[in-house]
């Protein structure tokens, strides 16, 4: 366990699923790391896809087999003999457990029933008895071992047979989905949902009270050979569609034109370009020529937009012309030019993935979570014996050791005392 986390560390030290000459520039000889570990180290261990690569891939069956193993010689044969009814038929013996203590008259029988009253199964031969409960916590070892070998195959089949890819398309076009997916690993084996064709039907995005965006938004409608629609669904951040074993989420925006009229022609679509900004915020831009296309000095008209709300003009030399939002069908004129901004034409980035080992590692957690919480069951063994008036008892338990005693002493103080029949009888004479 300890050389899987440290291999899953590098992997997340190291850059994963970059270009080979990334690691070659980064990872030079000049620049090594702990003074010898190059690129040529990264690319002979397979570190650049560290959750497919045979080292760790090894490492992971190490520690399955380690896992299984445990299971089968240890936790396996310590349940077996939990089961067993095991009599222990001295009183000698049952003092010898961790607690003991003795009834001096009182029946074995009264003891079982009040065993069996606070949920203990109980198991009488002769004067001897044998009770326990919280077997359950028994099992749960066997219960964890086989979680962490479901997660450990969940997450190999995530690693090695899983298809990733993202593609930004501008609203009104479409994709083939086998077109953008690519293969992680090679068990990665594409399906029939692959031939599915994916059309941005609208994107648009929803603005915070200071012109900040808060939410963007794809209508999506999923198309299969026939050109049949299959379904539609709109999609935003931590809302996406799935189908197929297909997961389509929306992760980025741009813009990709800017839809005008000229002079009352048109419409023309104006391809915006993203320009180069100081800080984190995006801008684009685009130009509209205002003179002959085969003159040596063109001009026109600049146009910027940050998002989908307003467009920012400027004339031809240069000079802020004035603000126009898209769909206002409010013309501006420059240079003697009309202009009218129809639309701004936004485009979806989206990130599509198929992880076949997700309900596998779901699964296993789920169930991990469950049969920790039951290992925290103690199981707790009680023995008995008859020796004349007197009960002898005994029991231990593999867990809440501090607790237990007090448990016991509470459930001996139950038992009912044996009246002797012989004092009875003189009693009564002496008071007749």
């Amino acid at each position: 366990m300890f050389a899987v986390a440290a291999l899953m560390a590098i992997g997340t030290f190291i850059e994963q699923g970059e270009a080979p000459d990334f690691y070659i520039q980064k990872y030079s000889e000049n620049s090594p790391i702990l003074g010898f570990f190059t690129w040529k180290w990264i690319f002979a261990l397979g570190f650049d896809h560290m959750f497919s690569s045979p080292v760790f891939l090894a490492t992971l069956t190490l520690l399955a087999a380690s896992l299984m193993a445990c299971t089968s010689t240890t936790q396996i044969p310590i349940v077996k003999v939990a089961k067993r009814w095991s009599f222990l038929q001295s009183a000698k013996s049952i003092r010898k457990q961790e607690y003991s203590d003795t009834l001096p008259r009182a029946s074995i029988k009264d003891l079982g029933l009040i065993l069996m009253g606070n949920g203990y199964e109980v198991f009488l031969k002769g004067p001897s008895l044998y009770a326990f409960k919280g077997m359950a916590g028994r099992f749960a070892p066997i219960g964890v071992h086989l979680a962490l070998l479901l997660i450990m195959v969940g997450g190999t089949l995530s690693a090695t047979g899983s298809f990733r890819g993202s593609v930004t398309v501008p609203q009104g076009l479409n994709f083939v989905i086998g077109d953008v997916l690519g293969p992680i690993g090679f068990l990665s084996t594409p399906s029939e949902s692959f031939n599915t064709e994916v059309h941005v039907d609208r994107f648009y995005m929803d603005y915070y009270d200071s012109g900040e965006v808060s939410q963007f938004h794809s209508d999506l409608s999923l198309y299969d050979l026939n050109g049949k629609e299959i379904m539609k669904k709109t999609i935003k951040v931590n809302d996406p569609l799935r189908y197929g074993g297909i997961t389509i989420y929306q992760t980025d925006w741009s813009l990709s034109a800017l839809q005008v009229m000229k002079d009352d022609e048109g419409p023309f679509n104006l391809a915006l370009a993203p320009l180069k900004t100081n800080g984190d915020k995006r801008l684009y831009g685009t130009f509209l020529p205002v003179e002959n296309s085969g003159s040596t000095n063109l001009k026109g008209i600049s146009m910027l937009a940050r998002d989908m709300q307003s467009i920012v003009l400027y004339d031809q030399e240069g000079k802020f012309a004035g603000v126009r939002r898209p769909n206002s069908n409010l013309p501006i004129e420059i240079d003697g030019v009309k202009i009218v901004v129809l639309e701004a034409i936004g485009s979806t980035g989206l990130e599509l993935k198929t992880d076949p080992g997700v309900p596998i590692v779901y699964a296993g957690f789920g169930a991990l979570m469950l049969t920790t919480c039951i290992s925290f069951l103690s199981h707790s063994q009680i023995w008995a014996f008859q020796d004349g008036t007197a009960v002898v008892v005994g029991g231990r338990t593999n867990r809440s050791k501090g607790e237990f005693p007090d448990d016991m002493n509470f459930l001996l103080d139950q038992v009912p005392e044996l009246i002797d029949s012989s004092a009875s009888n003189q009693s009564e004479i002496i008071g007749g």
